[in-house]
């Protein structure tokens, strides 16, 4: 199948009939069109058996979207808000392919999520199933063994390893986004190939990670959305109305309840709103520059599987503003090819200095760089914070009007917007090189090595103004 998203219209159902002690019901559906006190007296009729199955039919309950989707696939990528159903759809999916193949497996984000969510939950397996088909949950093995003789086996995202070598029929991979580890995507798709068609539903509330963006481009997937909204009636209203009030029209809320994949992710140091407010088109300042700061933040290796080179041209006015002047990163290039572009630059915009990070490479990096040009002032240093940490008083200058970007830089603005507390350049597939290189040469410029260094700038640049 080659459809992305999809909002497919409800399937006819099958004609069911449901024993109840003295009638039956044509199709469930029915008791959705007749009057409430007439639907009464047919749900009191039902004895238990009848009522059970009433209760557990999941074609009568859910929603369209809800149910595996026709076709020939290999994912179906569930994005849904937080409540709006898709463990439930997860675990139905599961309950159905049990009936018809042996290993169904099941990967959370971690062994509690997997416990706790999966299997546990409200809309867990445990939870869904009818007493007659309900498995047994082994903890000590991690294993479900269902009553037909079938098997789920319980993993976590944590421990990719214990992944290799495991067969699937169908496997359910419950919020993928907050997989810490993208290894573990890989080995479960590795073992996805026992069986006449091997699937897996995805269920996970969207981030802005490389991989939800590869599936949702992919071929073989099918893609469904679903909103916290879609499913309000099944939540509390005092919920409803309390995330209705905080989160609606935030990015966060596109993210979280409609199940956008916003590029801008909650919580980031930098915002696109923000960066857009103190651009500065190029030729239109004639700023005479102070001084000029080279930043650099280089690869551990070189080749096509190589993070990037950072390189990022900063300058400080004789006013006290700092402009973001270029972005010359590259990927791939041997060290002595981008030792050669740091060198290059630093005579095209007749910089003072080079500060480079030291962490990947140590003091061979000073000597690497020299060796393109034996003159060039180089200022090592060593990453001992956190990124995040790092970044934050630089991005407090951008809020304070110090810093401006010269002209476009999207690929360094992609990445200055993905920096959050939790940023994890493996969960995300990139390493934030361009926005390492920025930091390192705006607090530089700065001079964030002070005791107070950003309050004491911005005093500085007040009296520079008046």
């Amino acid at each position: 199948m080659t459809a992305r998203d999809q909002k497919r219209a409800a399937r006819p159902h099958e004609a069911k009939r449901v024993r109840g002690s003295a009638r039956w019901i044509g199709n469930g559906r029915d008791l959705f069109t007749i009057q409430p006190a007439a639907r009464a007296r047919v749900l009191a009729a039902l004895d238990d058996k009848a009522s059970s199955e009433l209760f557990h039919d999941w074609e009568l309950w859910a929603r369209p979207e809800q149910s595996p989707p026709p076709g020939d696939w290999i994912y179906w990528l569930i994005l849904a808000g937080r409540g709006a159903g898709k463990t439930r759809a997860g675990a139905e999916a599961v309950r159905q392919w049990i009936r018809s193949f042996a290993i169904v497996n099941l990967i959370g984000a971690t062994h509690d999520d997997v416990r706790d969510i999966m299997v546990l939950g409200e809309s867990g397996l445990l939870a869904i199933c009818p007493p007659g088909e309900r498995p047994h949950y082994a903890r000590a093995s991690a294993r479900l063994s269902w009553p037909n003789g079938a098997v789920s086996q319980l993993f976590s995202a944590e421990e990719p390893d214990r992944l290799r070598g495991k067969q699937h029929m169908k496997l359910w991979l419950d919020e993928l986004a907050a997989w810490r580890d993208p290894d573990a995507f890989d080995q479960a798709m590795f073992g996805l190939r026992v069986g006449d068609k091997p699937q897996a539903v995805i269920t996970t509330t969207p981030r802005p990670i490389k991989l939800i963006k590869q599936l949702v481009e992919d071929k073989d997937a099918i893609v469904t959305r679903g909103s916290t909204f879609d499913n309000a009636h099944h939540l509390a209203a005092a919920f409803v109305e309390r995330i209705t009030a905080r989160y609606a029209g935030r990015t966060i809320g596109r993210q979280e309840l409609f199940a956008e994949i916003v590029e801008e992710a909650p919580g980031a140091l930098w915002t696109r709103a923000l960066i857009e407010r103190q651009r500065i088109a190029p030729g239109a300042t004639t700023a005479e520059y102070a001084e000029i700061v080279i930043g650099v933040d280089p690869p551990a290796k070189s080749g096509a599987s190589a993070d990037e080179c950072g390189i990022m041209v900063v300058g400080k006015t004789s006013q006290g503003a700092i402009h973001v002047l270029a972005d010359l990163t590259s990927q791939g290039d041997t060290p002595g090819q981008w030792a050669a572009r740091v060198g290059a630059a630093f005579r095209r915009f007749k910089a003072n200095r080079i500060v480079a990070e030291i962490n990947n490479g140590g003091e061979m990096v000073v000597e690497v760089l020299r060796q393109s040009d034996p003159n060039l002032p180089v200022r090592a240093v060593t990453a001992t914070r956190g990124k995040f940490l790092r970044a934050e008083p630089v991005a407090t200058a951008y809020e304070r009007g110090i810093v401006h970007h010269v002209g476009d830089f999207p690929k360094l603005e992609d990445q200055l917007c993905t920096l959050t507390p939790d940023f994890d350049a493996r969960v995300s597939g990139f390493s934030p090189d361009r926005a390492d290189a920025l930091v390192w040469a705006i607090a530089d410029l700065i001079a964030l090595d002070r005791a107070q260094p950003l309050l004491d700038y911005y005093k500085q640049s007040l009296k520079t103004k008046l």
